[in-house]
């Protein structure tokens, strides 16, 4: 397990969203990326979670007074599952990325294809 303190673990999820493409960045619509210490006690190996509406699945009607989709980054589990730093910012960048992916409308399958599962 390796240990990062609240700031540095949000400066690598920082880190990880600067990560995303431009013109990506510019299209996530509503959306706010959170850092929470442990996932919902139904899920507790959880690394990250999207709660939303994929973009791919929005209607024209969709964003008027809809509240911002949420990912959420699990502090615990992401340092408890790394041994070292260098491991835990690679996850975290993964989870970043996999939660965005999520976003707009990227399954769960494609994504192990892809390498960000």
């Amino acid at each position: 397990m390796i240990e990062m303190t609240r700031q540095e673990f949000d400066s690598a999820v920082d880190d990880a969203i600067d990560l995303i493409p431009d013109a990506l960045f510019q299209a996530m619509d509503n959306v706010v990326i959170l850092v929470e210490e442990e996932p919902p006690e139904h899920s507790p190996g959880l690394l990250g979670l999207y709660e939303g509406v994929p973009l791919t699945a929005r209607d024209g009607g969709w964003g008027a007074g809809s509240l911002p989709d949420r990912i959420f980054v699990y502090r615990g589990p992401l340092q408890r599952m790394c041994a070292e730093r260098e491991e835990l910012v690679e996850e975290i960048t993964v989870t970043v990325i996999h939660e965005v992916a999520h976003h707009f409308g990227i399954e769960e399958d494609r994504l192990h294809e892809l390498g960000w599962g």
